[in-house]
């Protein structure tokens, strides 16, 4: 019998940064962070990957270091997935209930599941990942769990995320390249939700927006589920790229300007206007700017990017629904300013979102960085799925040792 790993590992695989954690069950029953690790992403583009091989490298970085910090060995990970490929679409399914005695089985609860996933899809789609949002037992909506209730006919409401099917592949490929398995595939602002919302504010409405590099995602919660979810193609990237030209300075240097004083509304700005050294191209002597004038950079990049998720909440329908409002999450909602200026956008209480629920390395992960990688042990941790992929490239998947050693082969010849 295979050994039952005690921990679970979260894999956020990023545009610009790659996150693995690795967390254990305490013995109160919580989840406590054990470990966390970094690097740099490689292979790439707006949340996609696009070279696997490229990818493998930054994933078994981040692992290993995960894996060092905590003592322990990863042998799958749940992964969260981003793009702005993917689609989210709602859709019902409806079963009778044939059992003699009308009780509702997991089969039943499987088979209404499979009916609301009956859907036409482009060709070279797929349906990647489906939340329940609740079920219905002979016009009684709003049942989350209907196991073992009566009844004589059974609805369910879901939302479905579909999506290429190489999307997925590709993702399955990197991991696996890196000697892991992928345990669950999950939308990356559903794991950042996960990691951020308090019970009242699924139940009463709200939004979580996971600003990435390249990528910033869009998911509404109400009664306790997943309404709505949108991904679009720009992120923290943007900002530093504007930085570049505006400023006329390299790429890395813009990204340092970028996270040390990076503000997006002009009278916070002016409360502590202070020089900024700004190093030029070439061999050209730096310059002294204003911060001032960088928060005139960035305010119309901020503005943009939020009016464009505003834009695709009210399309949605829920400009009015928010009533616990808005939250940020990821590298890119850490710019300050960021949350009042998108408080006066969508005209709802706007906070960042920090990982709540879990304990072990609160100081090194109570930030809005992790939370994806964070909501992916959540969900682990709930056992949502408990699947595993095969490699595609293998008859199974790599062991864990195996793939380390090939590595250190071709890193050595």
């Amino acid at each position: 019998m295979a050994r039952q790993e005690t921990h679970v590992v979260g894999l956020d695989i990023g545009t610009t940064r790659t996150t693995a954690v690795i967390a254990e069950v305490n013995d109160d029953g919580r989840l406590e962070i054990m470990g966390v690790g970094t690097a740099e992403s490689r292979g790439l583009r707006k949340g996609v990957i696009v070279n696997p091989d490229a990818a493998a490298e930054p994933i078994r970085r981040a692992v290993e270091e995960a894996e060092r910090m905590s003592g322990l060995i990863a042998e799958s990970v749940h992964v969260s997935m981003s793009g702005t490929l993917l689609r989210g679409l709602n859709n019902r399914g409806v079963i009778a209930i044939t059992n003699a005695d009308r009780r509702i089985t997991r089969a039943d609860i499987k088979r209404v599941i499979e009916t609301a996933c009956v859907v036409t899809l482009p060709g070279g789609h797929e349906i990647i990942d489906v939340q329940p949002q609740e079920y219905i037992i002979d016009g009684q909506d709003g049942i989350s769990d209907p196991l073992d209730m009566l009844g004589t006919r059974l609805e369910v409401a879901v939302h479905i995320i579909t999506g290429p099917i190489t999307v997925r592949q590709n993702i399955i490929s990197a991991v696996n390249r890196a000697g892991l398995l992928v345990a669950d595939i999950v939308l990356e602002p559903v794991a950042a939700a996960e990691a951020t919302l308090t019970d009242d504010e699924r139940e009463y409405g709200s939004a979580v927006i996971n600003i990435g590099g390249e990528t910033t995602s869009l998911a509404i919660y109400q009664r306790g589920a997943v309404q709505h979810t949108a991904i679009f193609p720009f992120g923290g990237s943007h900002f530093t790229n504007d930085i570049a030209f505006g400023l006329r300075t390299p790429i890395p240097e813009a990204e340092r300007i970028k996270r040390t004083y990076g503000c997006v509304l002009p009278t916070l700005a002016a409360e502590n206007d202070e020089t900024i050294e700004v190093p030029s191209v070439g061999r050209r002597p730096p310059r002294a700017l204003s911060r001032q004038l960088l928060c005139e950079i960035l305010q119309p990049r901020a503005e943009e990017i939020l009016g464009h998720v505003n834009e695709e909440i009210k399309r949605a329908g829920f400009e009015r629904e928010l009533s616990s409002g808005i939250i940020l999450t990821g590298g890119g909602a850490l710019l300050q300013g960021l949350t009042d200026l998108a408080e006066q956008i969508f005209d709802h209480p706007t906070r960042l979102g920090y990982p709540l629920g879990v304990t072990g390395l609160s100081e090194e992960t109570n930030s809005p960085l992790y939370t994806t990688a964070i909501g992916l042990v959540m969900i682990a941790h709930r056992g949502r799925l408990g699947r595993y992929y095969r490699a595609m490239s293998a008859p199974g998947a790599i062991s864990r040792t195996a793939a380390r050693v090939r590595s250190w082969l071709a890193n050595f010849f």
